[in-house]
């Protein structure tokens, strides 16, 4: 059975395919209740929220007897650190340049587990990076790869380009042994980060990453951080670039992940004039889309500057007077990088008439430097 059940995965498009005991990552509780108390899961109310039932698959659902990991491989046509060299552009995580993996991945699992109660009996429950569960210990004890210096997940075959899923079953099947660590010696993949988001080996302080800052942080971007973040708009592949097992990596096969044209690197006037319809219509099946236009226009305002182009200097100005505060703060500190001069003279001026607080701190932090 459980020669069939990786024949059939491999067919339905995983790359990967292990099994884990319901017990097999016993250290996870105790580094999930660490790294909740440093505070390092930042405004994601959800992780300590839930952090009763993240630490073993069976206090998700006690009936579970194994754990079916999969892993896709998402690895990208090229080096993704090469849009960050295009300040005039905006550089899109990998794995968000095509549609959204939770839709692909979970149909993909669900017609697994269909066809593996049909063939074994049993129950099943899918499993896609939404619900309390620990995939990355959990894909580490089942043998798909071993969580890197990076936090994240690294295949021998695969590099760091993983997407993963579980499919939990009454079923007893087989467990598969642990893939032991092989990070080694090797920083590589700490020192690429801009924002020093690693206070420690394994460990990511997640309100310094630009990935949390860009898409799970609901409000400004903290001033400490925006010349660092260049022009990444929508998460950051820095780190896991920067892991030598890419040199394995092989191009992801899945069509529906592969990268679309005009998300590969798309120029940041043009986004920055997204309004809501055409912010939906682009991001359309994409985890971008989750965000909605005011985050992600932020985001862009703090690309456009750090890109050093005046020219942009004119999108800018157009979002001075959005009716969002999100928009209205960012555009301001963009405009006193790229035009300071412009931006101190109407500073004054401009703090006055602006009713957010937040905005209004902008615009005095500008008339004071």
């Amino acid at each position: 059975m459980k020669a069939a059940l990786i024949a059939r995965a491999r067919a339905e498009g995983f790359d990967l395919v292990r099994i884990a005991g319901p017990d097999a990552a016993p250290e996870a509780g105790a580094r999930l209740a660490a790294w909740l108390k440093a505070g390092f899961h930042g405004t994601m109310a959800w992780m300590a929220a839930t952090a009763n039932r993240r630490p073993a698959p069976r206090l998700v659902w006690p009936d579970v007897a194994s754990v079916i990991m999969l892993g896709v491989n998402y690895g990208p046509a090229e080096d993704p650190r090469a849009a960050t060299a295009r300040p005039e552009r905006g550089a899109i995580s990998v794995y968000a340049q095509g549609d959204d993996y939770h839709d692909v991945i979970k149909g993909a699992q669900k017609r697994l587990a269909q066809w593996l109660v049909a063939s074994a009996g049993g129950d099943v429950k899918v499993f896609v990076d939404t619900a309390p569960v620990m995939e990355k210990p959990l894909a580490a004890a089942a043998g798909l790869g071993w969580q890197g210096k990076h936090t994240n997940l690294v295949a021998r075959d695969f590099g760091s380009w993983l997407f993963l899923g579980a499919i939990f079953t009454t079923l007893k099947l087989p467990a598969d042994a642990p893939e032991r660590d092989h990070c080694g010696s090797c920083q590589a993949c700490l020192k690429a980060c801009p924002t020093a988001a690693f206070p420690r080996p394994y460990q990511l302080d997640a309100r310094r990453c630009i990935s949390y800052l860009t898409i799970e942080n609901k409000g400004p971007i903290p001033r400490e951080f925006r010349a660092a973040i260049g022009n990444r708009i929508y998460g950051c592949d820095e780190c896991l670039a920067a892991c030598p097992w890419n040199k394995f990596a092989v191009e992801g096969r899945a069509l529906r992940l592969a990268a679309r044209a005009e998300l590969k690197a798309p120029p940041l006037a043009e986004l920055v004039r997204l309004d809501d319809a055409a912010f939906r219509a682009l991001f359309a099946k994409s985890p971008v889309k989750r965000i909605g236009r005011v985050r992600f226009v932020r985001n862009v305002l703090i690309a456009i500057g750090n890109s050093g182009e005046l020219a942009l200097a004119a999108e800018v100005r157009r979002r001075l007077d959005d009716a969002e505060p999100l928009v209205r703060g960012a555009a301001a500190w963009a405009l006193g990088r790229l035009d300071p001069a412009a931006a101190m003279a109407e500073a004054t001026a401009r703090a006055a008439a602006e009713p957010d607080d937040g905005v209004r701190a902008e615009w005095h932090y500008i008339a004071r430097t």
